[in-house]
């Protein structure tokens, strides 16, 4: 599919507004951790993954540019927070260390398992980038995992009870990666995308394990709330403030040449 049929393209593009929104709110939420790690090497691999999802999220906001949209730098930088689509659980701020730690696992593995499933997508230019970002999301979930189970299983009486506590703030923000779209139905058919249901089956079944090594406590699925909202534009307090730090230098003039 070189391009969607009509009918199909406000589909695609919603699809891919929320998949950037989310890459580049998390990749400025992980980059505040740079130079505040606990220890050196996850200062690093904070800051490296952080710098992945703004990868992430340009490529995105490019293939938008290419379907009508504005280019990447206005995409990411002259939108407030009611035009964004990404998920409450990204916008949240970082908190200790342990909260970003269960966010960066329960987002990246939804990320995997979504960038898989995008490797069959019928829309090329998608699956392409989806067989080429699968490395390192790869990497992401291999480090958000060694952690979550270091901590949760292997630390302290203190490092399991705040995992846990992590655990059971971000699951429910965590289900709203999955939030629903008016889109579905025209996605699957298309063959552009299976669903978001179908993606959350592939990631609770992938999680429960990896929660399970971390003795973690994990409460039944139908007991949570689901953080809707954020895909529809409804978004928490905390993201158009950090819209707003982060958009300050480019707004001051987006005509500038840096």
């Amino acid at each position: 599919m070189p391009l969607p049929p009509p009918e199909a393209l406000p589909a695609l593009k919603d699809l891919l507004y929320r998949m950037a929104d989310d890459a580049l709110i998390i990749g400025h939420r992980h980059s505040e951790w740079t130079g505040l790690g606990p220890i050196l090497e996850e200062d690093i691999a904070f800051s490296s993954i952080a710098q992945d999802k703004l990868g992430h999220a340009y490529a995105l906001y490019q293939l938008l540019h290419e379907l009508g949209e504005p280019e990447p730098d206005h995409a990411a930088f002259l939108r407030d927070a009611p035009q964004f689509r990404c998920c409450h659980l990204v916008e949240y701020p970082n908190g200790g260390y342990d909260f970003s730690l269960m966010r960066h696992l329960l987002f990246d593995l939804a990320e995997q398992w979504r960038y898989h499933l995008l490797e069959r997508s019928s829309y090329e230019p998608l699956a392409q980038l989806a067989r080429k970002v699968r490395g390192e999301i790869k990497y992401h979930v291999f480090h958000a995992t060694q952690w979550v189970v270091h901590l949760g299983a292997q630390g302290t009486e203190e490092s399991h009870e705040r995992m846990q506590q992590a655990l059971l703030q971000a699951l429910p923000l965590a289900l709203g990666i999955f939030e629903p779209s008016d889109f579905e139905e025209i996605l699957v058919d298309y063959g552009i995308f299976p669903g978001e249901r179908v993606l959350q089956s592939h990631w609770w079944e992938t999680l429960l394990p990896i929660l399970e090594r971390a003795q973690l406590r994990v409460p039944p699925l139908e007991t949570l709330t689901p953080a809707y909202g954020g895909r529809r534009g409804q978004h928490t307090e905390y993201l158009q403030p950090l819209l707003d730090e982060m958009t300050e230098v480019f707004r001051s003039d987006p005509t500038a040449q840096w």
